[in-house]
């Protein structure tokens, strides 16, 4: 009867929430092992005693049930532990706060307890916890010894249901760490892009030649139509444009020419309707508008005598990635073809 009793304390006493004995295991060298402190406290007893105990029953301890972590192991667990005893969730695993407090000062800081200095822990895998239970006879280890096993095993059930999703994760990891350095990357293109568009804007500004070319990204919308309406100003005696897709956009983007500056449109019609508002507006200079006689599938501006090539429409420049980029044609080749 007393030994009954005393198994009967000795597992109310021990009891363990299964999930605070797997946040416990560990995996080290790819094996899910648990550490010979985490262990003996499990099991109530000294870190140095239940080492003793196996030293002295070493022949049951092989590689692949029990090894030593070495330094550059043990520094990467203490940052995890460092890491995880921030949360407060953490301290729900103790028992009382004498059991806490000891547990905390087995991992103090450096400063406080010089935690470089302690031996090297143990780490058991499923099997050496197994064994310790052959080497530890009290009714608290073997009562542990079978929620530790319910631990392994729950995290092998956890892992194996999980494969799939593991394997989905690292897939969306790798693909975030591709995602990044592209982003790393065209943010890299985007600022050279930037710099140049203000090297066009400032030759212009200063009365130099108009731009060879300029390579707008998406939304850069603003940045093109400035730069588009700062070409069609130096021009001195005609601005032509051929697209397909025009809009009152286009018309008020003429506006902003030279006086006496003639203005042609080609597209697929005449656009009266939009002509027409366009020129009775107040202070608007007049644009004539023409049906093309061959459709063009890109997009063409004639400053003068330069002849520009479009990537977009002229009204949707710059809102996808998009360019534009002067010629060295004559300009009557394609007017010739669309009149």
């Amino acid at each position: 009867m007393a030994k009954k009793n005393e198994i009967a304390k000795a597992e109310s006493a021990s009891l363990q929430p299964l999930e605070n004995i797997e946040n416990l295991i560990h995996v080290i060298r790819g094996k899910q092992v648990m550490l010979d402190r985490d262990i003996a406290r499990l099991y109530g007893v000294e870190t140095k005693r239940l080492n003793q105990q196996v030293q002295r029953n070493l022949e049951r301890f092989p590689g692949d049930f029990m090894f030593q972590l070495n330094k550059e192991e043990f520094e990467n667990w203490k940052s995890q532990f460092a890491t995880s005893n921030s949360d407060e969730s953490l301290r729900s695993q103790f028992a009382t706060s004498t059991e806490e407090e000891n547990w905390k000062s087995q991992f103090a800081t450096s400063n406080s307890i010089k935690m470089g200095a302690r031996k090297l822990p143990y780490a058991f895998t499923e099997n050496g916890v197994a064994m310790l239970s052959g080497v530890l006879r009290s009714p608290q280890a073997i009562n542990i010894n079978i929620q530790i096993m319910r631990a392994f095993n729950a995290m092998r059930h956890f892992i194996a249901s999980n494969t799939q999703v593991f394997q989905r994760l690292e897939v969306m990891e790798r693909n975030q760490l591709a995602m990044n350095a592209s982003q790393a990357e065209l943010s890299s293109h985007l600022a050279e892009n930037d710099k140049k568009l203000e090297e066009v804007f400032r030759r212009l500004d200063e009365g130099e030649t108009t731009p060879k070319e300029a390579i707008f990204f998406e939304g850069k919308f603003f940045e093109a139509r400035l730069l588009l309406e700062q070409i069609i100003k130096t021009a001195t005696k005609r601005v032509v444009i051929i697209d397909g897709y025009i809009d009152a956009e286009t018309f008020d983007m003429l506006d902003v020419r030279a006086k006496g500056v003639t203005a042609d449109i080609y597209s697929d019609g005449e656009h009266k309707s939009l002509r027409d508002m366009h020129n009775a507006g107040k202070g608007k200079q007049p644009v004539n508008t023409h049906k093309w006689s061959k459709s063009s599938h890109d997009r063409w501006v004639i400053i003068d005598d330069t002849l520009y090539h479009c990537g977009h429409s002229v009204k949707d420049l710059g809102k996808k990635l998009s360019a534009i980029m002067k010629m060295d044609w004559n300009p009557e080749v394609v007017l010739k073809e669309v009149r």
